[in-house]
């Protein structure tokens, strides 16, 4: 990060989704407010817990982990060596190809495979080094060198983000432990993040929760989700404003 235009650019581009989530925070207060948050709280006559107070609120246990973050508080430069070292690699979910036809032009070496719904790959137009498959991750995932899930996991829930990991996995097996899942999600970590990008991250761990039943992660519950689906090792890259590039490995 010692591009002062890309140290700028992502700068802005997390006060940009301040804005963009700021009302979740007056509505977050609202909801406090409408569960009687504040009362159960005083009434508790000391300092209350975390599990104590979804105790009293009585929140389902499937919700319990996805408490945890929302009560806290109501690419490519810096990654040239991981993407060099690759000779093929399947953007799943990757849409009409944008992030794909840049790696393909970043690196006149590496073969990319777009992985998307029928639907949305249809009629797409590839080249030598730029193919689109019509499929479902959840059910199975070309083989490759490296998995990339840029901004997926975060809409789903632990049980299918699990899922989706154990379908790269098998892409990646018959590299051994050569293969690898890069993920570029956000990683929720207060000690770390000035408080406008803690803000930021919070406000889309809520988003996430609404919109789809899904939630951001700390380190620790990324760890989780690794060691859940198989996984041993892992490496993370905080170099991409609120987000993160993060390696998983066999």
């Amino acid at each position: 990060m010692d591009n002062q235009n890309a140290i700028e650019f992502f700068e802005g581009q997390n006060l940009l989704y301040m804005q963009i989530f700021g009302n979740l925070r007056p509505v977050c207060l609202m909801w406090a407010c409408e569960l009687g948050i504040p009362d159960i709280i005083s009434n508790h006559g000391k300092p209350i817990t975390l599990l104590e107070l979804v105790s009293a609120l009585q929140i389902p246990p499937s919700k319990v982990m996805a408490s945890d973050s929302r009560m806290v508080d109501l690419v490519l430069k810096n990654c040239t060596s991981i993407f060099e070292e690759l000779d093929s690699i399947v953007d799943v979910g990757g849409g009409t190809g944008t992030t794909a036809r840049i790696i393909c032009e970043t690196f006149p070496k590496l073969k990319c495979v777009v992985l998307d719904l029928p639907h949305v790959v249809a009629n797409l137009t590839g080249s030598n080094r730029l193919s689109f498959v019509g499929s479902d991750m959840f059910k199975s995932i070309p083989q490759a060198d490296a998995v990339l899930l840029k901004w997926v996991l975060h809409d789903w829930n632990e049980e299918n983000c699990i899922k989706i990991l154990k379908r790269c996995k098998d892409s990646i097996s018959s590299k051994g432990n050569r293969g690898k899942i890069i993920i570029i999600d956000a990683v929720i970590n207060e000690k770390l993040d000035d408080q406008d990008k803690t803000q930021t991250k919070l406000c889309m761990d809520i988003a996430m929760m609404i919109a789809f039943n899904g939630n951001e992660r700390t380190e620790e519950e990324w760890k989780q989700l690794f060691i859940g689906a198989g996984f041993q090792h892992y490496k993370i890259y905080h170099t991409f404003g609120f987000r993160s590039l993060i390696e998983v490995y066999p």
